[in-house]
């Protein structure tokens, strides 16, 4: 893992600078020890609001130079020819769906559908940060159809839960990606877990991988708890008929194909991949990083900077995590076309550099390291709630 510059001290509530935790010099920053940092521990550094002011309008001056280089504009051809690969390879999965009979080598067919899920997934998540459309309107009703028709999510869940995320990465009490459920990731939420989750929880990063296989069973799962329990779901009706299609319509469609013990085997392994896909997808770009707790407040630049995690590669990796890699930029610049977002990565890295902000990247495997030794760390109470590693010295920022 490669970080730019060191991360500065915690702070008090109400103190305009970023988390850091720890009050005592540290080494460099440590794979996957990265837990929250404490409000209130260290007092307000002569200095420190300038330099944080000072960052800010140079983010300012950074975005205005980003929108007159045109790279927030929309980009229709790539969306249109991303959209039709798509289209032409749903086309082939079902060809071969219905055509290669009731053999093994349909749960061939069933990994690449699972593959083809969590690409669409890709696409909708563009399309709800309204990088698609230059309307608004034609973005909702995109991220709508490919979520609850292609995906078999709900639009209307995700769109909240990730609109909270964004504006709170990381923020113990506000950012449900980081919610303590089967897997812990505040390790103030570890001590006291027994029976079968404390188990778990002493193995949740060797069980990592094993876990994010139900991810697809957990997602199809809240779409039906949502629209069955939230009245106040904007589009509910319509959602509802869209999840039904999709949730019904395709395991129908297996049986029809491939008669039901076949079907349902091919059921089990597409949403397993489809699980494991955008689990592991999703976990290098904010797992192991800092916790920002419930009190502190940390200005945007060096919240959104400091939590997320880039994962080096150039085009193929873009396209395995649909643009997901480049998670700093994505945090920035939400509405950025994805394509564009590898053009703003120098310029990003140059306003950290001179403004001594965390930039961290790393490949995919060491993410993947991080993630399972700090998810270990917290299962086995190893992780110190009020200890932030990420700290090389006790420089004031």
């Amino acid at each position: 893992m490669t970080t730019t510059a060191p991360a500065p001290q915690s702070v008090r509530p109400g103190d305009d600078a970023l988390i850091g935790g720890a009050s005592s010099p540290a080494g460099p920053a440590q794979a996957g020890a990265t837990p929250s940092a404490r409000a209130g521990a260290a007092p307000r550094t002569p200095g420190r609001g300038s330099a944080v002011q000072a960052a800010q309008r140079d983010f300012l001056e950074l975005k205005r130079k980003v929108k007159a280089a045109g790279l927030l504009g929309r980009r229709p051809g790539w969306y249109i020819a991303r959209g039709v690969v798509l289209l032409v390879a749903f086309g082939g999965a079902f060809t071969l769906l219905f055509t290669l009979g009731r053999t093994p080598w349909q749960l061939a067919v069933a990994v690449l559908f699972g593959v083809l899920f969590t690409q669409a997934a890709f696409l909708g998540h563009d399309a709800a940060h309204q990088q698609v459309f230059s309307s608004g309107k034609r973005n909702e009703w995109l991220s709508i159809l490919v979520a609850n028709l292609v995906v078999g999510l709900s639009n209307g869940w995700w769109a909240r839960k990730h609109g909270k995320h964004h504006a709170d990465p990381n923020t113990i009490g506000k950012d449900g990606d980081i919610k303590t459920g089967a897997l812990v990731f505040n390790p103030e939420d570890a001590p006291g877990r027994s029976g079968v989750l404390g188990w778990v929880t002493r193995r949740q990063g060797w069980l990592f991988f094993a876990m994010i296989t139900l991810e697809g069973f957990n997602l199809h799962f809240r779409a039906i708890q949502t629209i069955v329990t939230s009245k106040d779901l904007r589009y509910r009706a319509l959602e509802s008929v869209l999840v039904a299609v999709r949730l019904i319509g395709f395991p129908v469609l297996l049986v029809f194909a491939l008669g039901p013990w076949l079907g349902l085997a091919f059921l089990v392994v597409e949403l397993m991949v489809f699980g494991f896909y955008m689990g592991a997808s999703f976990a290098p770009n904010h797992k192991g990083m800092p916790l920002i707790g419930k009190n502190d407040t940390v200005n945007f630049l060096h919240r959104q900077v400091m939590t997320s995690r880039n994962i080096r590669g150039g085009a193929a990796m873009t396209w395995a995590m649909g643009g997901l890699n480049l998670q700093i930029e994505h945090h920035l610049f939400p509405r950025m076309p994805s394509v564009n977002l590898r053009q703003v990565r120098p310029m990003v890295r140059e306003l950290c550099e001179a403004r001594d902000i965390p930039y961290t990247e790393t490949g995919l495997l060491e993410s993947y390291r991080i993630v399972v030794e700090y998810l270990n760390r917290v299962g086995l109470g190893h992780a110190d709630p009020f200890e932030c590693p990420m700290v090389m010295n006790n420089r004031p920022f």
